[in-house]
């Protein structure tokens, strides 16, 4: 795992442990999915990745506008036009 680590640290890539608050949010994102007639039973990738880029004041790069407006209202979108 340490040479992973190394050479993504090479390339410029961090990786990042998520927070207990972005998982709570997590859990009620996919909450509020499944009110809205959701039909995943798990998390989606894109909320633990809404949420961690929520709580962590970071912006994402996406090409999926509708899901995180919908779910992240607040965070940063950067987006091909």
């Amino acid at each position: 795992m340490e040479e992973l680590n190394a050479a993504l640290l090479e390339l410029g890539i961090k990786i990042l442990q998520i927070s207990s608050e972005a998982l709570f949010l997590t859990g009620k994102t996919f909450l509020k999915y499944r009110r809205n007639k959701g039909t995943k039973n798990a998390p989606l990738p894109d909320f633990f990745i809404g949420a961690h880029v929520s709580t962590s004041g970071l912006a994402l790069i996406t090409r999926d506008l509708s899901k995180y407006k919908t779910y992240f209202p607040k965070i940063k979108l950067i987006y091909p036009n």
